[in-house]
């Protein structure tokens, strides 16, 4: 950060269990939203493919849109303008020119213009035990960029979903300003119960970082089983807030000023050093010649 901040502001995740239907989504999440600034919610964010949940490839590919002219995208913006919240579009299918599809998050600011994109990098390319598997890659194009962005409270971070199990990108983020990681999410049921917990605080630990995680959740139409749990963390990984199994809203009250306390107890972020990885058998050869 770069100067303290004092105060608090009131974050909303909204919990989905997107299906197949892009218009229903977007009047589902839409719903959701407007919940979540009724309860003073200044900051929205929805989950990981919030307009659409879908495996099949031809079912896929033919209802994503580009993002110019994107009927969602404009209702989302519309409703960011009338709310007059960040509404942060936890991500979106997003078709591109070169026959691919983007995973790609929006922050909209209570003008109703987009302040930030940002497209998944890692790949959810997996084989889980009992026959459960993902090759994102097949479809997806993988972003690039680590994005940073100002709220009026502090720096955001944007990521999705399985970039939480890439810690190197968190810490560039923290290194970069951010005090607050956004990380929506679609988590599997089972990779959730094992792991989402530990990594989500783990992430906030580490870089004395508010995490921020609206989930899908559920038996999805597509097949899929997401599970759920969305979270606000504090850089100290305290659980604030924790949303259960099924959709809905969930708000909480964030004190921007508590991410320098956390640092200043735990200043780790100050004493990264520069290393290089040797192995101890060229060690030995080095020092016995």
């Amino acid at each position: 950060m770069s100067e303290p901040m004092t105060g608090t502001f009131r974050v909303g995740l909204v919990q989905m269990r997107t299906g197949r239907d892009v218009e229903r989504n977007v009047a589902d999440a839409g719903s959701l939203i407007r919940e979540a600034a009724r309860q003073g919610a200044q900051y929205v964010q929805t989950p990981e493919i919030t307009t659409l949940m879908e495996m099949d490839r031809a079912r896929l590919f033919a209802a994503v849109r580009p993002e110019e002219g994107n009927a969602a995208i404009a209702r989302f913006r519309a409703l960011a303008h009338e709310l007059d919240i960040w509404l942060h579009v936890g991500s979106m299918a997003i078709l591109l020119a070169n026959g691919k599809i983007a995973n790609r998050s929006f922050l909209i600011s209570p003008a109703g213009e987009i302040e930030a994109r940002c497209d998944k990098i890692h790949m959810f390319d997996v084989k889980l035990p009992g026959g459960e598997s993902y090759r994102e890659s097949k479809n997806y194009a993988a972003g690039d960029a680590a994005v940073v962005a100002e709220l009026p409270w502090g720096t955001l971070g944007l990521t999705v979903c399985y970039d939480l199990r890439f810690p190197h990108l968190y810490r560039a983020l923290a290194k970069a300003g951010a005090d607050f990681l956004a990380i929506p999410s679609a988590f599997t049921r089972q990779t959730g119960e094992a792991h989402w917990h530990v990594l989500m605080r783990a992430r906030a630990i580490e870089n004395g970082c508010f995490v921020f995680a609206a989930a899908q959740a559920g038996k999805h139409e597509s097949g899929r089983e997401t599970y759920g749990h969305s979270l606000i963390v504090s850089p100290w990984g305290e659980v604030i807030a924790e949303a259960g199994s099924d959709a809905g809203v969930m708000v909480a009250d964030v004190k921007p000023a508590d991410v320098e306390a956390a640092r200043q107890r735990i200043p780790s972020l100050q004493h990264d050093r520069p290393f290089q990885v040797v192995r101890a058998s060229a060690m030995r050869a080095k020092a016995a010649s």
